[in-house]
């Protein structure tokens, strides 16, 4: 019995290496399918990763813009100006503007 069985299964071997052999170029095809969708995930993974890296700098660069941004607001008040500009011997001026007139000479 064991010999009928080890023959069969030499006969099936046999048809299965000879579909395989038939078909061979469908399957390098398949084969190659399959290493260009590998690639392609790959590829789509890696830009993936590089628009979240740009985005994480976008909102980095977003914070520090706005945090400049408030800050010269600040320093921009004219009570941080005059606070500022006490110590170079500059005051604030609290009368009308003086108004200086030339004449041309001709």
């Amino acid at each position: 019995m064991a010999r009928k069985d080890d023959f069969w299964s030499q006969v099936q071997s046999f048809q299965i290496s000879g579909f395989i052999l038939k078909n061979l170029g469908y399957f390098l095809f398949l084969g190659f399918l399959a290493i260009l969708y590998i690639g392609n995930a790959h590829l789509a993974e890696r830009n993936v990763r590089k628009v979240q890296e740009l985005q994480r700098d976008i909102r980095e660069l977003r914070w520090s813009f706005m945090s400049l941004q408030s800050e010269n607001m600040y320093n921009s008040l004219r009570s941080e100006v005059v606070d500022r500009v006490r110590d170079d011997g500059l005051r604030l001026h609290r009368g009308k503007p003086i108004k200086i007139v030339t004449r041309d000479e001709e």
